[in-house]
């Protein structure tokens, strides 16, 4: 049998989908790294769940590497939409600001007393060493008003927010989804009680609307593979169509009869896909 990454070719992403994470990032910059490290460095790419961090230097490289744990947490927090679970460092050109454009102004940060400017940083492992200690003063505060660890990662969150950070639970969400659409695809008789007893935290809901999306994408496939006449050179059609009628149908396997399958997909397509298939 395909695996189902292959059975699925055609959901990749569009090709912008990095975009909007990406700018988020690039926004939201400073706050992630402090205003002197995001002089000296900035996102650059969003690639397979890693982000490229261009550096001024190597030394603001190396002291960046350091970091990476703290900047992952961060980023992980501040935009969970970009998926982000690794870093990687690169000296490189930082973006110029573009020109007759006013430099992106920030809003005050609140601090109960205000705490004098301290003078630019002389080098990168004195910014880095701020950065480090800024990070630590935030956390201290946050555990003084009540904030938990996210039990999946230990990212601080809110007192009254759910036990798992947005980046965990969103990280949850995608596992569950991966999951179930595998036992759709391999097992689609499950029903929603037997999936939920394989796929921990699975909701009625979530799974009726995977199985939803599963139907439209396949049906697409199916009918793109019709205008044709022909199936792709790996039959993947043959192996989404069994699913297919399994799912749209709601009949046990051992109940599908060859006019159930007829009804569910039409002649055309049943002709093309199991005319074809005794043909070879």
């Amino acid at each position: 049998m395909l695996k189902l990454g292959k059975a699925l070719a055609q959901w990749s992403p569009a090709e912008n989908a990095e975009r909007e994470p990406l700018a988020l990032l690039e926004a939201a910059w400073p706050d992630i790294v402090g205003d002197q490290v995001a002089k000296n460095s900035h996102p650059v790419r969003i690639a397979d769940g890693t982000l490229t961090i261009a550096a001024r230097s190597n030394a603001w490289s190396h002291q960046l590497s350091l970091l990476s744990e703290h900047v992952l947490r961060a980023v992980g927090a501040r935009v969970p939409k970009a998926r982000v679970k690794q870093l990687r460092f690169r000296v490189g050109k930082l973006p110029q600001p573009h020109p007759g454009l006013p430099a992106r102004s920030r809003p005050a940060r609140k601090h109960s007393s205000r705490r004098p400017e301290r003078p630019e940083a002389a080098s990168a492992s004195e910014a880095l060493a701020r950065f480090r200690e800024e990070v630590d003063a935030g956390a201290r505060a946050k555990r003084s008003e009540g904030w938990k660890a996210c039990a999946g990662c230990g990212v601080l969150t809110p007192p009254d927010g759910p036990k798992l950070c947005a980046a965990c639970s969103n990280a949850g969400s995608r596992q569950r989804a991966e999951a179930t659409a595998r036992l759709l695809f391999e097992a689609p008789w499950l029903g929603y009680a037997g999936t939920a007893a394989l796929v921990e935290g699975l909701q009625e809901v979530e799974y009726e609307g995977i199985r939803a999306q599963l139907l439209t994408r396949w049906w697409g496939m199916l009918v793109r593979a019709r205008g044709a006449k022909r199936l792709s050179r790996d039959g993947r059609e043959r192996l989404i169509a069994s699913s297919y009628v399994l799912l749209r149908s709601n009949v046990p396997p051992e109940e599908i009869m060859p006019a159930t399958v007829r009804n569910v997909l039409g002649d055309e397509l049943h002709d093309l896909i199991y005319t074809e298939r005794r043909n070879t």
